[in-house]
């Protein structure tokens, strides 16, 4: 024996139960209409299925290959590329991959809080 620790059954399921990765948004612009947002996502991370009420919003990938889902149609969005998401359609961002993704979002719209958004999931 190493000396080494070996996770047990109940270590290794309780590591399967730690917190998945979340999108990091660092504002850079805002004004009355429109919200401009870097967004990072861990690999293996995932956004809910979500909507808006009141904003619709343009994804621009400059770092690394997202998944994007549009209502039921995902594609692979890669650096250079832009998806644009109309008010209402419901949508989520997944990182596939194993290095983070980086995109730039701007969302236009009459209210742009934070409590605009319909889960559908």
């Amino acid at each position: 024996m190493d000396g080494s620790h070996r996770k047990g059954f109940a270590e290794a399921a309780g590591a399967a139960l730690a917190p998945a990765p979340e999108v990091t948004p660092t504002a850079i612009a805002r004004g009355s209409r429109f919200r401009v947002r870097s967004l990072r996502l861990d690999p293996g991370g995932a956004t809910a299925l979500q909507s808006h009420l009141h904003r619709s919003e343009h994804w621009v990938v400059v770092e690394g290959t997202a998944e994007v889902t549009l209502d039921r149609h995902s594609r692979l969005v890669g650096e250079g590329e832009a998806v644009h998401i109309p008010l209402g359609l419901p949508h989520r961002l997944e990182n596939p991959g194993r290095l983070p993704v980086t995109l730039i979002a701007v969302e236009t719209g009459c209210y742009l809080g934070e409590d605009d958004l319909i889960r559908h999931e």
